[in-house]
């Protein structure tokens, strides 16, 4: 009897023993796309290059040792919608950081009510309204794409560029559309170019063709599209085509999609369609990233914003691997300290390196897939532009443009 007392004594220790233990936790980050929408088929291959990310980490062993996962919410690029799933991401799954939101009007809302009062980092990797910029976010918002307040005046030099004088202007009412249309209004006309029609519309409706009897009225058969290329951009350029209204659509990244392209068909767009869109500029890490991810079994490769969502995911990784924990001020606090120079630069594929380092007590300055992530003092980055065109029933992008 008293052998028996004795090896259960042993046996309960144990039991609270295990029981006392940490129990390694998974780290999460948040991704907070648009699973529904007007940008569906962009989002996921964004998603796609942000599981990317995350199997890279996990491959190298994980964020201080713990595994790395991520936790997908779906905005459908609405505010409501983006708030709750901003909630449902921070308060019940406990992210460490988000990578996201994509449209801006989903990224405005999620962070202000939601990310910032709450103390959560928000890395946009899609993102583009000046509206962004001054928002009072105590640190926590950033993005690695830049800004439309760049976007807008490349778009309105290159168009000149081609010796077009005239245009129509039509722009979705939302802060993405109001903010690009509105950078590229002001460097159009400041370097002389006339905007003959000028009108806000929005989304989902079944029918533009008033608008469009309104936006041609003006003279112009050049018509410069704010929107989405899988919502109302699509649209608009079908029935444009169908009434003969206008010969020339010029977009902006929300309009570089091939699901435009597919669906008016390439033959009918070809010479008559083309954009701008954030572009990287050559660099070994971005050789390296497409060495690692350019077969295209992973994600399309160079589908917009993959690489800027596969950056903002390796930056909140980092940033909380160089915090030492998942704490999420300090995660904010260190995201500076791996993003910026000075430090040994590390990229794409270097997992592994960039925690040695750390681990080293070295400081790392991560140089990304889409460029390189100097944040300034508002979270924001330079960016370098390209233009799309389309070329059978797909969109192709240039080298970096060279527009001052």
């Amino acid at each position: 009897m008293k052998t028996i007392s004795t090896r259960a004594a042993l046996a309960g220790v144990a039991v609270a023993m295990l029981a006392a233990a940490p129990a390694t936790a998974d780290v999460k980050i948040g991704s907070l796309g648009a699973i529904t929408g007007p940008i569906v088929s962009l989002v996921k291959e964004i998603n796609l290059a942000e599981q990317a990310a995350i199997d890279e980490i996990n491959a190298g062993g994980g964020i201080n040792g713990d595994k790395a996962v991520i936790v997908f919410g779906d905005t459908g690029c609405n505010s409501q919608t983006a708030v709750d799933a901003a909630n449902k991401l921070v308060n019940i799954e406990q992210v460490v950081g988000i990578a996201g939101a994509l449209c801006s009007g989903a990224t405005i809302p999620a962070a202000s009510n939601v990310a910032v009062p709450a103390g959560v980092v928000m890395i946009s990797p899609a993102s583009t309204s000046p509206e962004i910029t001054d928002l009072k976010d105590n640190d926590y918002l950033y993005r690695t794409a830049p800004s439309d307040a760049f976007q807008g005046g490349v778009l309105a030099k290159l168009v000149l560029s081609k010796g077009i004088k005239k245009v129509a202007l039509t722009y979705i009412n939302n802060d993405y559309g109001v903010g690009l249309a509105g950078t590229f209004r002001s460097t159009y006309k400041a370097m002389g170019g006339v905007i003959t029609a000028d009108q806000v519309h929005e989304e989902k409706k079944q029918s533009y063709r008033s608008e469009l009897a309104s936006l041609a009225s003006g003279g112009s058969s050049k018509l410069v599209i704010i929107a989405m290329g899988e919502g109302s951009g699509m649209t608009m350029i079908r029935q444009s085509l169908e009434g003969g209204m206008f010969d020339t659509f010029i977009g902006a990244d929300g309009m570089r999609t091939d699901k435009l392209v597919e669906g008016i068909g390439g033959k009918n767009l070809k010479g008559k369609f083309w954009g701008t869109l954030p572009a990287a500029k050559p660099s070994p890490q971005l050789d390296n990233f497409k060495a690692m991810y350019g077969d295209g079994k992973k994600f399309k490769f160079g589908s917009p914003f993959t690489a800027q969502g596969y950056d903002a995911v390796m930056l909140v990784a980092l940033a909380a691997q160089m915090a030492g924990s998942s704490d999420r001020t300090a995660i904010r606090d260190n995201l500076r300290k791996v993003a910026n120079a000075p430090g040994m630069i590390v990229g794409p594929g270097e997992w592994a390196k960039a925690v040695a380092a750390i681990k080293a007590g070295k400081d790392i300055n991560y140089e990304g897939a889409s460029g390189s992530h100097e944040f300034d003092a508002k979270g924001e980055v330079a960016g370098v532009f390209a233009e799309y065109q389309v070329q059978g029933n797909m969109l192709v992008d240039s080298d970096p443009l060279d527009i001052k």
